[in-house]
């Protein structure tokens, strides 16, 4: 079975689920903060990893046969819940524009998170090593992204968002 229906999810859950939610929180996911030093880099970085994980996937096949199937199986599973819950959330801002409810009380990042297990799932279904070298580029550089995100939410919320960053570690 071709690896690129392991990226069909992704689209549904990243343009039509919280197109669906909030046409507004669509436009919000698409902006990047401004971007200093080596965060335009790690941009390139970021934006050509994520590419190739997807591009490159319609040329591996999903390994069926291994004993790690089902391992592989659930952890690109729990990579789409993550991903659908901190969607739905994300969509659902509180009035400030702060993300704090749901699974942002967990993770400042979850969205990323469940990017990564998402992505991991993908690489442990094609035993891709390329795929895995991509995805460890992928979330190096998406760290330089989330650091200039925080930059540009402290710069627009200020103490409130401080206080959630005291509050809320980055990841987990």
């Amino acid at each position: 079975m071709n690896a690129f229906l392991l990226m069909i999810p992704i689209f549904l859950i990243r343009f039509g689920l919280l197109n669906m939610i909030n046409k507004d929180a669509l436009n919000r996911a698409a902006f990047f903060a401004p971007l200093e030093g080596n965060e335009k880099a790690a941009y390139l970085f970021y934006q050509l990893s994520n590419t190739f994980i997807i591009l490159y996937s319609a040329f591996l096949r999903i390994q069926t046969k291994t004993p790690l199937f089902f391992i592989a199986l659930f952890i690109y599973i729990l990579g789409n819940i993550v991903l659908i819950i901190s969607t739905v959330d994300f969509a659902k801002p509180e009035q400030s524009g702060i993300n704090k409810n749901g699974i942002y009380k967990i993770s400042r990042n979850p969205m990323y998170i469940g990017y990564f297990i998402y992505f991991l799932g993908c690489v442990l279904l094609t035993h891709s090593i390329l795929l895995l070298i991509s995805l460890l580029v992928f979330q190096i550089s998406a760290h330089w992204i989330i650091l200039s995100e925080e930059r540009w939410c402290v710069d627009k919320f200020g103490t409130d968002y401080i206080n959630y960053m005291n509050i809320v570690k980055r990841y987990i």
